[in-house]
């Protein structure tokens, strides 16, 4: 993937993408294209076109080939829906148009699949009954009556098992063996085993038994039956789910519900209840009903609990605004801005309301030097391919030649471009229009930076105490100088010369000797610590 000169502001230009595979899971897919146009093709189905604001669901089946092919441009998001939507009631992939409203909605459905951001009211239900015509409307959910002892479990810290864990918080009806989970994240049955009891104090089957009946809590409160949770959560009988029910909270769950529907909250209905309406009108229209659905309301507002990743974490707000807590200090964020957030430090992350907050990118903590959050803003121009970035990041459907640190070379040149900005600016609007556009142009074949009238010169030798072409020398050396300092033990000198639009590496070692008064090989070895 190519990646733009430093200080760019146009996103390089997104690829086309054939991602096949073997169906191993037993969600159905719903793909949606928010911009561009794909071809679905799943063995045993007829292949499926799908236009911009167009989606189609396909339901499970084991063992299946299938195959996604999108246009150059095309941003389409893959979802994976509940194994509980039995495949008899919508046996055979549907095709429908999702209203321009709705977009925001799904991509948050998307980042909950995606990451381990959480809150009441927030599931996958609502695209579970997406196609379910079911009409009910479940009662609201009284908060005075919901127990205490219903948040999920504590969450191993190791990666396998923490992989596993994030999966069955999302979606506790998964009902995988522990050697199919072992295959899924790429670890062994022993290690999962020995990681969840010695993280959390249980065993994997009691963790997973705990979290389906935290989750079986919030949908008796949210007004659905009996049977329906039972599905819901995992367990194969309604027997089994009232055993294991009664034994955890003392009650029935039938009992549970009969106490939710006596005392009803008077006021808002709850979330889930309010994306179960909206679930109710898409399907209505995607069945062909006459009258539109209306578009969701506010996103609500959401957060992880403490944990710390494996790798540097690369998040970036799509919408709104949110904020990332560390210790005791508290990093904001708003629309646009990225963040890195560094490996092994435990940390909170959270989204206001009607804000979405997206991961674009990982980097190993080898890979990255970074010991505290690093932020920098994008601008809108920029939505789609950030969007893309947050799909190949996180599903198989990524281009060929697909290389996991894209990000970091991306992310490095905005902050080179934006620390640039760090050397005196002119405040003249003439002049400081002439260095914004110097840096947008370094790498190119416009980005001499000489060819500006004479009186930008002077402007800029009274204001900044340079003149226009030392000025923008001091930025092209700026941006080397982090740019050999960043990223994977540094970008390589020659990387960084042609980066800079220098035709020879020669010529760009002599420039940087001669402003640092070292050779780059000798900076980035001083810097980085690596010869």
């Amino acid at each position: 993937m190519d990646v733009p000169p430093p200080g760019a502001s146009r996103p390089p230009s997104i690829p086309w993408v054939r991602s096949k595979g073997s169906w191993d899971q037993p969600e159905h897919l719903l793909l949606w294209v928010r911009t561009g146009s794909a071809c679905v093709r799943v063995e045993d189905s007829p292949e499926c076109r799908l236009a911009e604001g167009e989606g189609v669901w396909i339901p499970a089946n084991p063992g299946n080939h299938w195959t996604v092919i999108t246009e150059p441009g095309t941003v389409a998001f893959p979802l994976l829906t509940h194994p509980s939507l039995a495949a008899e009631t919508v046996s055979e992939p549907r095709r429908f148009v999702v209203p321009h409203g709705w977009q925001d909605w799904l991509i948050q459905h998307f980042n909950l699949m995606v990451t381990p951001l959480t809150g009441h009211g927030y599931s996958q239900d609502a695209l579970v009954d997406l196609l379910r015509d079911s009409g009910r409307r479940p009662p609201p959910r009284s908060e005075d009556t919901r127990p205490d002892a219903v948040d999920p479990p504590a969450m191993p810290r190791a990666g396998g098992a923490r992989a596993v864990a994030d999966e069955l918080l999302r979606n506790p009806a998964l009902d995988l063996t522990v050697d199919e989970w072992a295959t899924r994240v790429l670890s062994s049955p022993r290690t999962l085993l020995r990681d969840f009891r010695a993280d959390t104090g249980l065993t994997f089957e009691q963790w997973r038994l705990r979290c389906r009946l935290s989750a079986a809590v919030e949908f008796l409160a949210a007004g659905f039956g009996v049977d329906q949770v039972a599905a819901r959560v995992g367990f194969a009988s309604r027997s089994g789910f009232t055993r294991a029910f009664r034994q955890q909270f003392g009650s029935t769950p039938y009992e549970f519900s009969r106490t939710l529907s006596a005392h009803p909250a008077v006021g808002d209905h709850s979330r889930r209840t309010a994306a179960v309406r909206q679930a109710d009108d898409l399907v209505t229209m995607m069945r062909g009903g006459r009258v539109a659905p209306d578009a969701p309301g506010l996103l609500p507002a959401t957060r992880t609990i403490s944990h710390a990743n494996d790798s540097h974490v690369l998040c970036w707000a799509y919408r709104g605004s949110g904020y990332l807590g560390v210790g005791d200090r508290r990093y904001e964020w708003g629309r646009g801005v990225a963040t890195w957030i560094p490996a092994g430090v435990k940390h909170v992350t959270g989204v206001h309301q009607d804000s979405i907050t997206l991961p674009i990118g990982d980097a190993d903590a080898g890979d990255l030097r970074l010991i505290e959050p690093l932020q920098v803003q994008f601008s809108p121009d920029w939505d789609d391919y950030l969007l893309f970035c947050s799909i190949i990041a996180r599903t198989p459907m990524r281009p060929d030649g697909y290389d996991p640190n894209h990000v970091l070379d991306l992310f490095a040149d905005q902050v080179a471009a934006q620390r640039a900005l760090s050397l005196p600016m002119p405040t003249d609007s003439r002049a400081r229009g002439a260095a914004m556009d110097y840096l947008r142009r370094i790498g190119t074949s416009g980005g001499s930076g000489h060819d500006v009238p004479a009186a930008i010169h002077r402007t800029f030798r009274e204001q900044t105490g340079m003149s226009f072409s030392r000025w923008c020398y001091a930025a092209r050396m700026r941006i080397a100088r982090d740019m050999l300092a960043g990223g994977p033990g540094g970008a390589k000198p020659s990387a960084v010369a042609r980066r800079l639009g220098y035709a020879h590496l020669p010529t760009f070692s002599s420039a940087f000797t001669r402003f640092h008064g070292l050779s780059p090989r000798d900076y980035q070895e001083r810097e980085t610590g690596r010869p």
